[in-house]
């Protein structure tokens, strides 16, 4: 791990509250300094800068990515639909490797740093069972789907805990003048944001009523370590989920530069990183302070 002389140029595409919120994060960042925000319908080829965060709908990340990457910007996303992970992951690396750069995928904080604590999990107990159970709060990717659908002016879905890592979805739809109801809801619940859980879409007059970005999240697990069974571990975590998310992806981009000044190029998720490249200082400095 090199010390840097001088600071990372990270930009912004896409200023929603997730662009906002890394905006933040990179102006309190002591080795990272703000390259430029930049708006989904920009001009990619204008984008001047050692990493991108790609602060836009989950859907529009891999087109933005493999632009980016194919011009050797390292890029930085926050991809939540988990069963599609993989297919980014293998699209990505292909296109990082031909170019030398480096793509951090799903560097949210589910997937992300969760993921993370999912594994370190299991390597304490190897044998188990691990349940993790959102909120209740604000889902950001399930929200600007449920945005997405014609009728929609405006829509707010919350995750509802059940426990053992079962969710119901309360989607809150303000619609616009006109639409159907039914035909909203059809759309809503056929999307794959919500068609593998409980979900129940409800029409009301003013979604900002009901707006809050406050999340969260308790991930337990029960397992063996050796022979020993019993063995319980819980994480618990009260959040602001766009402030959360927004900080994940600054410093996986801190994490992207160091694996591209290290030649380990290609597409990577979090629990594929090293712990220390995701934070300010040098290696001597961060062991004497955290091991």
């Amino acid at each position: 791990m090199s010390n840097q002389k001088s600071k990372i140029r990270v930009a912004i595409l896409g200023y929603g509250n997730i662009g906002k919120a890394a905006e933040e994060a990179i102006k309190a960042a002591p080795d990272i300094e703000l390259a430029g925000i930049f708006h989904h319908n920009d001009c990619l080829d204008c984008i001047d800068a050692d990493a991108v965060l790609i602060c836009t709908p989950t859907r529009e990340v891999q087109k933005f990515a493999t632009v980016l990457a194919a011009r050797g910007i390292c890029t930085v996303d926050s991809f939540d639909i988990h069963g599609q992970i993989w297919s980014l992951r293998s699209a990505l690396d292909a296109v990082c490797t031909a170019n030398q750069t480096v793509s951090i995928i799903s560097a949210g904080w589910d997937p992300g740093s969760d993921s993370m604590v999912r594994a370190l999990l299991m390597a304490l107990a190897p044998k188990g069972l691990t349940y993790t159970n959102f909120g209740p709060g604000r889902s950001m990717g399930h929200t600007v789907a449920a945005k997405s659908k014609p009728g929609v002016k405006n829509a707010l879905s919350m995750t509802i805990p059940l426990g053992t890592g079962i969710h119901r979805r309360m989607v809150y739809v303000e619609l616009e003048e006109g639409a159907d109801f039914k035909a909203v809801e059809a759309a809503i619940l056929a999307d794959d944001y919500f068609a593998h859980d409980e979900t129940h879409v409800i029409p009301v007059e003013s979604v900002d009523a009901l707006n809050n970005v406050a999340h969260g999240v308790n991930l337990v697990r029960n397992g063996v370590s050796g022979e020993t069974h019993n063995q319980r571990f819980e994480f618990n975590m009260t959040i602001n989920n766009p402030a959360l998310t927004g900080q994940v992806m600054v410093s996986c981009a801190r994490a992207a530069l160091r694996l591209k000044e290290r030649g380990e190029y290609g597409a990577k998720t979090m629990i594929e990183l090293a712990p220390i490249d995701l934070l300010p200082g040098t290696k001597e400095s961060l062991v004497k302070a955290l091991v």
